[in-house]
């Protein structure tokens, strides 16, 4: 079975995004997300590849979900469904759903494994995560951190893995 785990920072009032972009800076959370995909399988939709510093992710195998058929984008595997996407991702790397909004929420249903970081506060956004029914999931890790000079929030990193149900 292909490991599908989806990574995503996600507000009080489940925010996830704004105008294309992070809602806030979280340097930590940040250095985390590249040290747990680094190595691994990135999938996300062409918005959010398009909101990307550096495009596509260094040292990662880059997925882009277009409904655009037979569009391309350099140094990407493409992948025009969800059914298509799944299909590509890899046997053996772990594959991260890395946004957006819509993505997440067609691959919640099926990924295993989520790196949540809540963030403890509320934003004014356009682009939200998904009700998360906490009953389907076990929590595995949970770490609280404090706000710092680099960081304006504290937040709560979890690791769940969905319950054989």
């Amino acid at each position: 079975m292909k490991k599908i785990s989806i990574i995503v920072a996600v507000a009080e009032n489940n925010a996830i995004g704004r105008d294309n972009d992070l809602l806030c800076h979280l340097s930590e959370d940040l250095k985390r997300f590249k040290k747990l995909t680094t190595g691994n399988f990135v999938v996300m939709g062409k918005r959010t590849f398009e909101s990307l510093p550096r495009r596509p992710l260094p040292n990662r195998e880059n997925m882009v979900l277009t409904d655009i058929k037979d569009e391309k984008i350099e140094g990407c595997i493409m992948a025009y469904s969800i059914d298509d996407a799944v299909e590509k991702m890899s046997n053996e790397l772990e594959n991260f759903i890395i946004g957006g909004g819509s993505v997440y929420s067609q691959f919640l249903p099926i990924a295993n494994r989520l790196y949540l970081t809540k963030i403890h506060a509320s934003f004014n956004a356009d682009t939200f995560f998904p009700e998360i029914d906490f009953s389907q999931w076990n929590v595995l890790e949970k770490e609280d951190v404090e706000k710092t000079e680099n960081d304006d929030y504290s937040y709560t990193y979890y690791i769940l893995e969905r319950k054989n149900l």
